[in-house]
């Protein structure tokens, strides 16, 4: 995902729009399934997911895990607060979140907390030997750690 939203949002239609709600409840389905559900054939369909991919629209396909089932079944949500915001702390700081595996996603904030990262890891004992990978690739000032009890919505789709 791109870091920064400054681009100008593509220019989509209704089509579009069908198009990209069913890709995103379903990837796998085939063309000739895709263009009946939006009410189009299978040509027009095609052309407009390859413009769409092109666009960067569509940035990938990919499966998504329950990670329960996959044995990752901690979430913990890592809120941080820097005391440094100079570019070598941020660039350190970049490259700590895009070299560990456990970071799932990524934000930086406005308000108290500068970034909050959602980290997925086995256990509580994994979470603290990632921790410990963090603090050691960058200093932070302060950090607090939050363990989700219950997923009670997850997805990754954009409501359009």
């Amino acid at each position: 995902m791109n870091a920064s939203s400054s681009e100008t949002p593509a220019s989509l239609d209704e089509l579009d729009r069908k198009i990209l709600r069913e890709l995103q409840n379903d990837a796998t389905q085939s063309l000739e399934s895709l263009a009946d559900r939006v009410g189009s054939s299978k040509t027009p369909v095609w052309t407009r997911i390859r413009r769409m991919r092109d666009q960067g629209v569509i940035t990938r396909q990919v499966a998504l895990l329950d990670p329960d089932k996959v044995g990752f079944d901690h979430c913990f949500f890592v809120l941080v607060r820097t005391s440094r915001h100079e570019s070598g702390w941020l660039e350190d700081f970049m490259a700590a979140v895009q070299e560990l595996p456990e970071i799932q996603e990524a934000h930086r904030l406005a308000g108290e907390i500068d970034y909050i990262l959602k980290v997925r890891v086995r256990s509580t004992r994994h979470f603290d030997e990632f921790y410990k990978r963090l603090v050691a690739k960058v200093e932070i000032f302060n950090v607090t750690s939050l363990l989700s009890m219950e997923t009670m919505k997850m997805s990754a789709s954009v409501p359009l």
